[in-house]
């Protein structure tokens, strides 16, 4: 088993649109979509069947029996995220502040507080003949995405055959739910785009995935919008040794395959001859890496 993670250092460079092209090409029967505050691979990669829906449930949070509250004020006064309020002799709790680290129910005198459990989001498994796909998606406020993606992850492995390519559609930028993505994978694959936000974030995923020691790759989308930033990108992969697997033009009829709702490489167009070439390339550095 070999898994290959997509990543940007921004949304809106295409991260997802290669990301369902190679699912397309290996004809993956593994794959998932890590981006779990705003999954959307199921948009490019339909399904006939309907998803096994699990609830995810985060940290706890904290609630205040107000029948037994004294109404001493020392759980506002520790509460650090500042999720406690208090008007009149009532207490509450915001528990899209609330952390559910527990020091309200530790300081308590009187066993006012308990801390329970919430659902902070849903986990998706699509199970068809030919492939499983796994996703999630968080609920607004909640800030336990690393963990989700973890769970999404630990959810397709049991399907994953020994021989299969798993292919991970990850979150944009450096945050904790891309961290919880290159957990355990044998490649990254960056994609970049030639703006100075672009390149700015590129350098930081790469600095990122290179400190977990994982093989970074990096191609280009909408290459051809800045020819000179797009060779900076290129020299930039060459000065640090990273495997630059090519550029994608800016193509119309990629806003039609997504409107569609097919992988971009189905279709006969530059983009998707493009995406064919960067396919081929990263196939043959995991083959060299089972060697």
């Amino acid at each position: 088993m070999k898994q290959l993670l997509i990543l940007s250092g921004k949304g809106g460079t295409g991260k997802t649109t290669v990301a369902s092209s190679f699912i397309s090409l290996s004809e993956a029967r593994s794959f998932a979509d890590c981006d779990v505050d705003a999954p959307n691979l199921h948009l490019v990669t339909r399904t006939e069947v309907l998803p096994e829906v699990k609830d995810y449930f985060g940290l706890p949070k904290a609630f205040i029996d107000p029948d037994i509250c004294i109404g001493c004020d020392m759980c506002r006064q520790e509460c650090r995220f500042e999720a406690i309020s208090c008007e009149g002799d009532l207490y509450t709790v915001d528990n899209n502040a609330c952390e559910g680290c527990g020091v309200c129910k530790y300081v308590c005198p009187v066993s006012a507080v308990c801390m329970h459990d919430e659902k902070a989001g849903e986990m998706m498994l699509y199970r068809e003949k030919t492939h499983t796909f796994s996703t999630a998606k968080l609920r607004m406020g909640s800030g336990t995405s690393g963990m989700l993606v973890t769970e999404v992850k630990k959810r397709l492995m049991p399907y994953v055959d020994p021989g299969d390519l798993v292919i991970i559609d990850g979150s944009p930028g450096i945050g904790c739910p891309v961290i919880a993505s290159l957990s355990g994978v044998d490649m990254v694959l960056i994609v970049a785009e030639p703006t100075l936000s672009g390149i700015s974030d590129m350098e930081r995923i790469i600095g990122t995935a290179l400190n977990f020691k994982i093989r970074t790759t990096v191609c280009i989308n909408k290459a051809d919008i800045n020819d000179k930033l797009s060779d900076e990108i290129e020299k930039y992969c060459a000065d640090k040794k990273l495997h630059f697997l090519g550029r994608i033009p800016y193509d119309p009829l990629v806003v039609q395959s997504v409107n569609d709702g097919k992988p971009v490489a189905d279709l006969d167009c530059p983009a998707g001859n493009a995406i064919k070439i960067v396919y081929n390339k990263s196939i043959k550095l995991l083959e060299e890496m089972a060697v």
